[in-house]
């Protein structure tokens, strides 16, 4: 009997496997787009229980990535660290991170038959579906990056999601290794409730603080008791160093020390991206020497501090798509002597229709430098009116610019911006992909 069961899955697997790549490559044939979600979705309607079958084939392991921020940086930057040991990788690199996107990077990477041949699997997970994959997919390791508002509409509060995490990781084999954010309170917290091998990484530099803590911060409560924290200090958000002072409860130890590691991008936030691919690497048997020496190869993704020469002009696409992740590319700006930026805002589906999340990012730091802002995307006028607001307490020597059709204000953004200039693009996700379609003619969907 159980013989025959087998015979039936694989036969279904067969057919699903070869129906969703028939459909990927008639897709691509026509460019309709990237054919990252179809598949899956078609081939999960054949065969329900794909995404085990393919999983269980994956030779030493697959590494789950989930995170508001920093999922793609940091499973580009790992996948290198493997492929540079000579291993094959599989990877859902267009950032299709829900159960069909899932299904398809897997499929990918096997053969008409649904026989998948590779060592590694790195899967991107969007955080609202993680304890839904996690016994299906049966992760080696787990790198949880953060935690931080986004797209309310949809997912709710940090707290119900970190519950959920941690039953759903609770679960799993105690061979499962977890990599939590130390800085990040409340994942912090995860890692010392779980019985599975958790090691963590983290800042552990004070002189990066900032001077004070921002308006975008999501968990400044204990989440053990749910007093006041007593920080020392903070690095982005709600992310630095802590203590209760009515339990105790305290930052867990990161095992790399940060100041030792070379940053790969621009912004301290992919310090983070670094170290947490790094940690993960090493418990993946990778030397630490290899690591460090891969580090520099790495090319980023599209959009994630993605920098395109444009009529001799140097651009930086900086993906901001939640007021953590905005207020971070700010400081990126307002770091640099460069005078010319571009927002872009757009809420549709893949962005979160509610935007009321830019009133949380601080804006001020922009205003208050000066130069050119040059404002586009859906949402135009609520960025623009956001700008105006920011400007009424601030003596600043500001050029706001509105301009609704987007090739034009990327026109208006270049010719502002000086040939020993970068200018800057702030998009959100739907926004980064219209912004790169017309920089470069290349559609990505």
């Amino acid at each position: 009997m159980g013989n025959k069961v087998q015979l039936i899955d694989k036969v279904r697997r067969c057919v699903a496997v070869s129906a969703a790549k028939s459909v990927t490559f008639g897709v691509r044939t026509l460019r309709l787009g990237a054919a990252s979600v179809l598949p899956g979705s078609i081939a999960r309607r054949i065969q329900p229980d794909i995404m085990r079958s393919l999983s269980q084939q994956v030779k030493k392991g697959i590494i789950l990535i989930a995170g508001t921020n920093g999922k793609t940086t940091t499973s580009l930057l790992l996948r290198t660290m493997l492929e540079e040991e000579g291993y094959r990788v599989a990877h859902n690199s267009t950032g299709a991170n829900l159960e069909n996107g899932l299904v398809t990077a897997l499929m990918e990477s096997s053969n008409l038959v649904g026989n998948l041949n590779v060592d590694y699997a790195i899967l991107e997970v969007d955080e609202n579906i993680v304890a839904k994959v996690l016994q299906p997919i049966q992760p080696t390791v787990i790198l949880c990056l953060n935690l931080f508002r986004d797209q309310l509409d949809r997912y709710g509060e940090v707290d119900s999601i970190s519950k959920r995490w941690t039953k759903a990781i609770s679960t799993l084999s105690p061979e499962t290794v977890v990599i939590p954010n130390a800085d990040d309170p409340t994942l912090s917290y995860l890692g010392q409730q779980l019985s599975q091998k958790v090691v963590f990484f983290g800042l552990t530099e004070p002189e990066k603080y900032l001077e004070a803590i921002p308006h975008a911060v999501d968990s400044i409560y204990c989440p053990n008791c749910g007093h006041s924290l007593d920080y020392q200090g903070v690095y982005l958000s709600h992310l630095g160093d802590y203590t209760c002072p009515q339990c105790g409860f305290a930052k867990s130890e990161p095992t790399l020390k940060s100041r030792e590691w070379e940053q790969v991008l621009v912004g301290l936030y992919n310090k983070y991206n670094t170290l947490a691919a790094a940690t993960a690497a090493k418990e993946l048997g990778i030397d630490e020497a290899n690591i460090r020496t891969s580090i520099p190869k790495f090319q980023p993704a599209f959009g994630r501090a993605e920098e395109l020469n444009i009529n001799g002009k140097k651009v930086r696409i900086l993906l901001s798509k939640n007021p953590v992740g905005t207020n971070e590319t700010i400081r990126v700006v307002t770091e640099s002597s460069n005078k010319t930026t571009l927002l872009v805002l757009n809420d549709r589906v893949q962005d979160g229709e509610d935007v009321s999340w830019i009133w949380d990012v601080d804006t001020e730091k922009l205003v208050q430098r000066g130069g050119t802002l040059v404002v586009s995307g859906d949402r135009v006028y609520d960025m623009a009116l956001r700008l105006r607001y920011s400007q009424k307490s601030i003596d600043h020597n500001l050029n706001l610019i509105v301009e609704e059709d987007l090739r034009q204000a990327i026109t208006i953004a270049l010719d502002n911006t000086e040939l020993n200039e970068t200018l800057h693009i702030l998009p959100t996700y739907t926004a980064m992909l219209d912004v790169r379609e017309a920089l470069t003619g290349k559609k990505i969907r």
